[in-house]
Parts: C-alpha cells; sequence; structure tokens
C-alpha cells in the first residue's frame, strides 16, 4: 500500500513539472488587411480583371504582365496604352512574377500546379517545367540559370533552360528572391533569413537573420539587397561581400510589395496596411523619402516603367490596376 502512494505521489509530482506548451510559430508574414478608402487613390484608375497579384514590366516590348484569376491567366499589357494585348492561359494561381530580361521571358511561377512558366514576348509562348512544391517566385542569372523558390517543399529548384539540373534543400519555406550577377539571393519566409546561392556553381553561400517576417526582396544598382520586414514594418538593407545588414528603416503600414526602378535609384513600397505608395531615393548614404501616394485598396504588387518613371499598383480586393505618371 505504501508503495502505491508514494508511485501516485511521484506521478503528481512529474506532472506538476511538466513544461508548458510554448507559443506556436508565427509563420509567415502576409499583406496587411486593408482598411477601406478615405481618400481617392492617385493617378488613372481602370478596372482590370479577377485578383490581379503579380506583375512585371518589360521595357523593350512595353508590355506589363499581370497574373489574374478565375480563371487563372497571364495578361500582357500595353504600358503606354494599357491596352491587354494578349491572355495567355495559366495551369495555376501566380502571385509573383519577374522578367528574365529584356525583352522577356516572364517567369510565371503557377503555385498550386507544382509548375514554372516561362512566356516569351510578345508572342506569349509558354515553355513550362514541372519543379517542387508550390513554386512562389523565381529570378533569373546573369549566367541564363533560373532559380525557382519552391515554398511548400522547402526546395530551390535551378533551370538550365527548361530543364531542373539541381535542388538546394537547405531552405524551410523560401519566398521571395532576387538575382544579382550570377548569384541570388532568397528570403526564407519560415525561418526569417536570408541566404546568398551561387547559382551556376550550385553553391549555397551565406547565411544571416532577416527580421521579424521577411516576405520579398530586390536587388539595386550596386548589388545591394532590400528586403520588406513586412511583420517587423521596416525595411532591410544588406550589402552581399560579406552578405550583413548595413541599415534598417522603419516603414510603418505594413511594407509588402517591391519594384526597384534601376534607373532612378528609387525603391518603391506598398504599404498594404495603409493603401499608400512610397519611393525611397536609394542613392545616398540613407534611403530618402521621395514621394508618396494614396493607392487602390489591398496594393499587394507594385511594378516600375525606368524609361518613363510610370508606377503601376494592383488591387487585389477590387480588381483594379492604379497608373501613377511622374
Amino acid at each position: 500500500m505504501r508503495g502505491r502512494v508514494v508511485l501516485a505521489a511521484l506521478v503528481v509530482l512529474l506532472s506538476g513539472c511538466a513544461a508548458e506548451p510554448g507559443p506556436a510559430p508565427l509563420g509567415a508574414a502576409e499583406p496587411g488587411t486593408s482598411p477601406a478608402l478615405t481618400v481617392d487613390p492617385a493617378g488613372v484608375v481602370m478596372t482590370l480583371d479577377v485578383q490581379p497579384e503579380g506583375m512585371a514590366y518589360d521595357e523593350r516590348t512595353d508590355i506589363l504582365a499581370v497574373a489574374v484569376r478565375e480563371p487563372n491567366r497571364l495578361l500582357l499589357i500595353q504600358g503606354g496604352s494599357g491596352e491587354v494585348l494578349r491572355t495567355v492561359a495559366l495551369p495555376g494561381h501566380a502571385r509573383h512574377l519577374q522578367m528574365g530580361g529584356p525583352g522577356g521571358p516572364v517567369l510565371v511561377p503557377a503555385e498550386d500546379s507544382d509548375a514554372f512558366l516561362q512566356v516569351s514576348l510578345p508572342d506569349g509562348a509558354v515553355t513550362a517545367t514541372d519543379v517542387g512544391d508550390y513554386p512562389h517566385d523565381a529570378a533569373q542569372t546573369d549566367s541564363g540559370r533560373i532559380l525557382v523558390a519552391d515554398e511548400r517543399g522547402g526546395t530551390l529548384s535551378v533551370l538550365d533552360g527548361a530543364d531542373v539540373v539541381h535542388r538546394f534543400l537547405d531552405v524551410t519555406q523560401p519566398g521571395g528572391v532576387a538575382a544579382f550577377g550570377d548569384l541570388a539571393a532568397v528570403i526564407d519566409v519560415g525561418a526569417f533569413t536570408l541566404t546568398t546561392y551561387d547559382v551556376l556553381a550550385e553553391e549555397p553561400l551565406e547565411r544571416v537573420p532577416a527580421g521579424a517576417g521577411p516576405t520579398h526582396i530586390v536587388a539595386d544598382r550596386r548589388g545591394g539587397l532590400v528586403v520588406a520586414d513586412t511583420r517587423g514594418d521596416a525595411l532591410l538593407f544588406f550589402d552581399t561581400q560579406p552578405l550583413a545588414q548595413t541599415a534598417r528603416l522603419m516603414v510603418d503600414g505594413t511594407p509588402y510589395g517591391l519594384a526597384y526602378d534601376e534607373r532612378a535609384d528609387v525603391l518603391w513600397v506598398t504599404l498594404t496596411g495603409r493603401n499608400e505608395l512610397v519611393g525611397f531615393d536609394l542613392s545616398g548614404a540613407a534611403a530618402e523619402e521621395v514621394a508618396r501616394f494614396p493607392t487602390v485598396r489591398q496594393p499587394n504588387t507594385v511594378a516600375v516603367d525606368p524609361a518613363s518613371g510610370r508606377v503601376w499598383v494592383s488591387s487585389r480586393t477590387t480588381g483594379e490596376l492604379q497608373t501613377i505618371a511622374p
């Protein structure tokens, strides 16, 4: 009997010492839920299509590529007139687009189809490649190789032409991708890190922390990197040799969409929590705000024409496309 009492007491003691469950992981940051508009958007606003999200502009052809849904399509729009020149069917939805180079192709990760598409300009011809699980973003390096972030697969697919030639397996949840020279940088939206890769040599290079909830990334004309720390309400600036954070700029309003004007050295940032677009001059020692505009509601995506300075913002909520001229 005594043995049972001692055992019962021991069980109570051990259960009392059991560790409390820790907080759940934060997970990937998301754009802010935009409030209703209180002022009219700047520039010209046109009704476009269902849930436009993902844009890229090609100066050589003057084509703005925009991904829309229901059904999933890529719209090829004349930048100057806003006319839809061609519609390309997609096997899945896309949230991020980039240009492979001057004249295209448009790099289209069709997330829920596990397919990556290269869409040539201006004819819209499609080259499709099966990649990893849920391709989210992609960038083409100077070598011609393309790095695709397979967000839900925890892999990075390297393409040479239409062929997958290598996979990196050292990421948790890859999100935004930017190329600079033969290298590429990837935001791990699950681990909150920034990693650089030599895509041609198929080697990971360096990894550093990247804020409280990073999402998107662009490279500037000096080879520096700028990251939207969406959860942290900040822009993070990095040098790449070696990889190190050099500055942090607070930007209230849940910064999300990024577009870089290489000619003007201006970074455009959408503030999804405020329905605003902000321009920052990167030419000085520190980023300086040079423009701020009211936008359409839920401005998740932005693109820029370096030749004219024209900027486009899309609304996933209203299906509108906003054009802001300098």
